[in-house]
């Protein structure tokens, strides 16, 4: 019979967040992969979890992935550890789910902490939409064109940054955005837990001041639906009405349905841009 592989949540700060489903199935699980063994060795005796552990990073996702499928396919179950929060989110672990479907093993995902979700709920900005971004890429033109697609998202944005990364991620933010609101989250659920609500220039002047350190969420205020469309208006204006109509047209629009959503995009009766057309 086939193992599983189970995906346990861990406590991201405070150790009384972990749940009685995951400490049952790190003490019944055969083997336990963690991201860092050095540092998983700690919540584990803390708890008293005598169970084997081996080590599951960035660094050996996939050869690793392939022992960890072969122990399942053994027979044994294999428990999923982060350093804090959920695996498989900004995390290696995303690799080893991967390829356990492949292999036709069973995933199941043991819910708990999350610092993007705790962060969001603690920020006051909107919840009903929100997208997560995770930390920015390194490479510059990839980091280019994602901070691009950024600026035009309507949804509420999650970031992650470390504390030598922060100001500069800020600037980055700042110079694509535009000024923003944001909520700055650290030390999530521990008892130095801040969040600071600001704008990205307000934060930007605070740690001018103000050394950064833990690690951090920022929560981003998306553009709002009226600044886009304001921005699309500006964007249309810089056409004249004839070359307007040519966009609509060269797709196969009538004529009559083109004039339509001309006005639309200018704001201006139908009846304006006929008398602009005569």
């Amino acid at each position: 019979m086939t193992g599983k592989l189970y995906l346990c949540a861990t406590p991201i700060g405070n150790l009384n967040d972990m749940t009685f489903r995951v400490l049952e199935t790190l003490k019944e699980a055969d083997l336990i992969a963690a991201e860092d063994t050095r540092n998983s060795i700690k919540l584990l005796n803390h708890f008293e979890i005598h169970t084997p552990m081996t080590s599951y990073h960035e660094y050996n996702k996939v050869e690793k992935a392939e022992y960890l499928i072969g122990q399942m396919q053994q027979g044994k179950n294999v428990a999923l550890i982060t350093d804090a929060g959920t695996p498989a989110i900004s995390d290696p672990g995303e690799v080893l789910v991967a390829m356990c479907q492949k292999a036709g093993i069973t995933v199941t995902s043991l819910p708990g902490p999350a610092a993007c979700i705790t962060a969001l709920t603690l920020s006051g900005l909107p919840t009903r939409r929100f997208c997560f971004e995770g930390f920015l890429p390194s490479e510059k033109k990839e980091k280019k064109a994602v901070l691009e697609e950024l600026a035009q998202e309507s949804r509420t944005m999650i970031l992650y940054e470390a504390p030598h990364h922060l100001v500069r991620t800020l600037e980055e933010l700042l110079e694509v955005l535009g000024d923003r609101q944001i909520s700055i989250c650290r030390e999530l659920t521990k008892k130095f837990e801040t969040v600071f609500p600001t704008t990205l220039r307000g934060a930007l002047e605070h740690y001018a001041e103000n050394e950064p350190r833990g690690e951090y969420v920022l929560v981003i205020r998306g553009k709002s639906f009226a600044e886009k469309r304001e921005e699309e208006k500006e964007s249309w204006q810089q056409l004249s009405i004839a070359e307007h109509m040519a966009h609509y047209e060269s797709q196969g629009i009538a004529r009559k349905e083109a004039m339509k959503l001309v006005a639309k995009d200018r704001g201006v009766s139908k009846r304006e841009i006929y008398q602009e057309l005569l």
